[in-house]
């Protein structure tokens, strides 16, 4: 399998490079990505929105698939880009495989964050509370220079889809600290996330047992999970 792997949001390719070596060894192709923008000041990043993401993914499936089956892979915001390109190009994906986050509806956002100078910064792991528990020092430290700023308008643009076949791919979700049963509960609360869900043709969740970064605090159980699930 073409493996085409989104990170999220600050991060780049090399956010991946825990997972890459248990995916060729599973025999998978892996094709991390860099989205545009990321780590760029605003002169040269203000005018790149989440469709140019999505774009960039599309493009990526496109030189993909003439090799083979494409999954994609998209960690926490990164899953809104993943699930609009396979809204885009169903018939040339697998499956998609989100990483704690959930489908998203359309129109959805990623979140809003403070901008600075024009782009938005990490704001630094204790901003995120609980999910960023199981990061240890070592981890926090050794990973905050993997960082890099996103363009201002990305977290923040409406989502929109194209084809509004994205339901028929098959899709999988590892989810940090939540199995089937708790996702529907906690998305009961956003009904149009739960149609969403809820209209999907072949659905799985799986239970990781981590925070919001499993590539970063259980990279070796992460990456054989993943590899697991690709198929």
């Amino acid at each position: 399998m073409q493996v085409i792997l989104v990170p999220g949001l600050w991060l780049d390719a090399s956010s991946w490079q825990p997972v890459i070596g248990a995916l060729e060894e599973a025999g998978h192709t892996a094709r991390p990505l860099t989205m545009p923008g990321t780590g760029r000041p605003a002169s040269e990043s203000d005018g790149i929105g989440i469709q140019d993401w999505v774009d960039a993914v599309v493009a990526e499936i496109d030189a993909a698939s003439p090799l083979g089956a494409v999954v994609l892979v998209g960690h926490s915001g990164g899953g809104n880009v993943v699930w609009a390109a396979a809204d885009a190009r169903p018939d040339a994906v697998a499956r998609v495989v989100l990483v704690d986050t959930v489908p998203p509806a359309e129109g959805a956002i990623i979140s809003e964050f403070p901008v600075v100078d024009g782009v938005i910064p990490f704001p630094g792991w204790d901003f995120f509370g609980e999910d960023a528990a199981d990061l240890d020092d070592e981890v926090r430290a050794r990973t905050l220079p993997m960082t890099r700023s996103v363009p201002m308008h990305v977290p923040a643009d409406h989502l929109a889809f194209s084809t509004g076949r994205r339901h028929q791919v098959p899709l999988t979700a590892l989810m940090g600290g939540l199995d089937a049963e708790g996702m529907r509960s906690e998305l009961a609360a956003w009904p149009v996330y739960r149609t969403e869900f809820d209209s999907i043709d072949d659905v799985e969740v799986i239970r990781l047992g981590t925070g919001h970064w499993p590539q970063f605090s259980r990279p070796q159980a992460f990456a054989r999970t993943l590899a697991r699930v690709i198929r």
